[in-house]
């Protein structure tokens, strides 16, 4: 039989509104701070990438599902979502009309990586980017933004932890203080850390591995390296979030996983589900537009992972209960009732009243057991002598009430209850 690849996972109908809910609360958030949607292609050229994202990465390093096409070219699933909608910036000349350019993404991703609880290699994300404004105001909006996003969906025990990484001149001055601390550990690190030591020495504090995260507990603090600017607009950012409501703790080992932020750093994380993880991280990024030789644009953004997000609803209970289901059933006893019940579906379809008929011939008897099963609101029985007299019996199978109702007056009957 053929399964499912490994780290794959099915939505079933029985699961679906739970996605359309958090997609539902996502867009109407995101519409409340004037952010519209962008929609990119699912592979991009592999440059775009290991440039935007990061070669000193893990996801560029180790977990892209990167190949060539027919016409010899290498390309990547998108493993994240930013990359994308920059390309699509610099590409559409958008920089060029009304800032700050506000946009939002759901999206599925991809990453090659051990599956393990809400952490699968195809992925889904709601993304947020703001491009074009560099002040404290931008990052206040973005967090307060996903912190309305999570309150919306009802979850209450998410934390905010904010931190911030500087600039390219600060973080220089922090990067030969890292070494300087990490040398005369580096024959205890992994593999990895040893790499990144000289690449980019900030993705050691980042690391997985038990022994290297006991090591860099006592590194420096990016926050005792930052220079005056970024002093100043990290204060700024704290100062805005406290005025708008938003609760945080300023944690230092925040850095993210990619290499294109700067200055402002958050997470957001839960342990509700478990062992303590992020449910929606992100920060300020403004080099990336640069690395991807563009001339510099400030941005700032964040994503949350969809799967992640349900563990930690269903823990707190505040997944939503499944709603609907089919509010009209339509019953026939014989060929010619079953036709005038097919007839009448569409009619009621056509004014957007969900309705359904037998299609598997049953008796009525278990039309009935479909009906309740179905979750159907009301039901209706069509026989010879309903036909014959042009009227049915409407029953309301949660209300346990009925009322006779002529057969050229059920679409009106039904948009009444409707309204």
């Amino acid at each position: 039989m053929i399964q499912i690849p490994k780290g794959c996972k099915d939505v079933l109908p029985a699961q679906a509104h739970e996605w359309q809910y958090i997609e539902d609360v996502a867009r109407k958030t995101a519409a409340s701070y004037a952010f519209k949607e962008i929609r990119t292609p699912v592979f991009e050229h592999t440059e775009l990438f290991s440039r935007g994202v990061g070669d000193t990465t893990d996801i560029v390093n180790k977990e892209m599902y990167t190949f060539l096409d027919k016409g010899g070219r290498s390309v990547t699933l998108r493993p994240e979502g930013t990359a994308g909608v920059a390309r699509a910036f610099i590409e559409h000349g958008l920089m060029g009309g009304v800032l700050p350019f506000k946009s939002y993404y759901l999206i599925s991703a991809f990453r090659y990586e051990r599956p393990q609880a809400g952490r699968l290699r195809e992925f889904h994300q709601f993304g947020c980017e703001l491009y074009g404004a560099a002040g404290a105001e931008a990052d206040a909006e973005v967090i307060s933004l996903a912190d309305a996003f999570l309150k919306n969906l009802g979850l209450k025990k998410v934390e905010l932890r904010i931190n911030s990484i500087g600039c390219k001149h600060c973080r220089a001055r922090y990067h030969e203080a890292l070494k300087a601390y990490f040398t005369p550990h580096l024959a205890e690190m992994c593999e990895d850390c040893k790499a990144r030591f000289a690449k980019n020495p900030m993705r050691m504090l980042d690391c997985k591995v038990e022994g290297c995260k006991k090591i860099a507990a006592g590194a420096p603090r990016m926050l005792d390296y930052l220079c005056e600017d970024c002093t100043a607009h990290f204060e700024r950012v704290k100062a805005l979030l406290t005025s708008a409501g938003v609760t945080f703790t300023v944690d230092p080992s925040i850095v993210r996983g990619l290499d294109y932020y700067s200055r402002t750093v958050f997470e957001f994380v839960s342990d509700a589900a478990g062992a303590q993880g992020t449910v929606l991280g992100g920060g300020r990024y403004d080099t990336l537009l640069e690395q991807m030789d563009s001339k510099p644009v400030p941005a700032a953004g964040f994503a949350a992972g969809m799967e992640r997000l349900l563990l930690v609803m269903a823990a707190e209970g505040c997944l939503p209960k499944e709603e609907g289901g089919v509010s009209v059933y339509l019953a026939g006893m014989d060929a010619a009732s079953r036709e005038k019940s097919f007839l009448l579906a569409g009619q009621l379809r056509a004014q957007g009243i969900s309705c359904e008929t037998d299609l598997m011939e049953r008796s009525v008897k278990a039309q009935f057991k479909y009906a309740d099963k179905t979750g159907a609101r009301y039901i209706i029985v069509l026989g010879e002598r309903e036909l014959q007299e042009g009227e049915v019996e409407v029953k309301d199978l949660r209300g346990g009430t009925a009322e006779r109702v002529k057969l050229e007056e059920i679409v009106t009957y039904f948009k009444n209850k409707e309204e």
